[in-house]
């Protein structure tokens, strides 16, 4: 908080940049939420219901929440607009989401995201988020936009499993389609549209997130390549890769809704110890093919 009010950089995570000097940083969410016309929560999955129980009572009536969190809740297995909704259930909620890698975007690169929301009152946040080369589109399916968010992460892992293992650009261009293919038969299963996972929230979030050195997700994978274990790679992270948390409730959802996610089951059982990243891989890659419209 000293550093981004008194120098506006935040060293970090993001070394030799600076901040916008009209960002200032507090401790007291009183402070950061006392007449805000919108709240965006930037929580980590696993401490978001936490955080938003103390946030809740203090939003104005009728304020739009926006979540920007890609990941579930564990515990329920719900998504984090779900979980704004229990504690405020008539505020407009919504999601900002896409290829949005941080450095980039503060290094003023054109970017795009998308702002989805449940009501239209909350219309007026698009134009106000639209600065400079960040442009922000408009999406009424939430469900779509938030779980494209949550599951590329995952598909990343097993991406960056493969650059780690020596994988090629024709390898990776396959694992990333039939990424994209599994996670919008879940994603629709679970309520989302498929167009929406062939947009900005489900193919343009795929494609950075599965090739950017930025990539959290991307980095667990090369490391596990290494041979390393889960517990080794996140001790020694900065930040969250929310797809190492995820995977087990993605994995948990698609077999009860009985949906085939074949990558994504492999990487869990690695992420659970249970199997061979390299092993793991190989078979993948080799999987008998059939009609691209099928699972595998």
């Amino acid at each position: 908080m000293d550093e981004i009010n008194g120098s506006n950089t935040h060293s970090r995570y993001l070394e030799g940049l600076n901040l916008n000097p009209l960002l200032s940083a507090t401790t007291s969410l009183e402070e950061a939420i006392n007449d805000a016309h919108a709240v965006f929560m930037a929580i980590p999955s696993h401490n978001f219901r936490s955080v938003f129980e103390q946030v809740a009572p203090l939003v104005h009536s009728g304020a739009p929440i926006i979540s920007m969190t890609k990941g579930l809740e564990a515990t329920t297995q719900k998504r984090m607009t779900e979980v704004i909704h229990e504690y405020c259930p008539d505020h407009p909620v919504g999601v900002l989401t896409g290829p949005n890698l941080a450095r980039e975007i503060l290094e003023g690169k054109a970017a795009a995201s998308v702002l989805a929301l449940d009501n239209a009152s909350a219309d007026w946040l698009q134009p106000v988020l639209n600065v400079g080369l960040f442009r922000v589109y408009r999406n009424d399916d939430v469900i779509g936009c938030e779980l494209g968010g949550v599951l590329k992460n995952i598909i990343a892992l097993a991406v960056g499993l493969g650059d780690g293992l020596g994988a090629g650009d024709n390898t990776r261009a396959a694992l990333i389609t039939r990424g994209l293919a599994e996670i919008t038969r879940l994603g629709t299963a679970l309520g989302g549209r498929a167009d929406t996972f062939a947009g900005l929230a489900g193919m343009g979030d795929m494609i950075a997130t599965c090739t950017s050195p930025q990539s959290r997700n991307r980095h667990v994978g090369l490391q596990l390549a290494q041979g390393k274990s889960v517990q080794e790679i996140t001790d020694a992270m900065n930040m969250v890769a929310e797809g190492v948390k995820s995977a087990p409730t993605v994995v948990s959802l698609a077999n009860r809704h009985h949906i085939e996610v074949p990558i994504c089951s492999e990487i869990q059982r690695i992420l659970e110890g249970k199997a061979d990243a390299t092993r793991v891989y190989r078979g993948l890659i080799r999987v008998v093919a059939g009609a691209e419209s099928e699972p595998g």
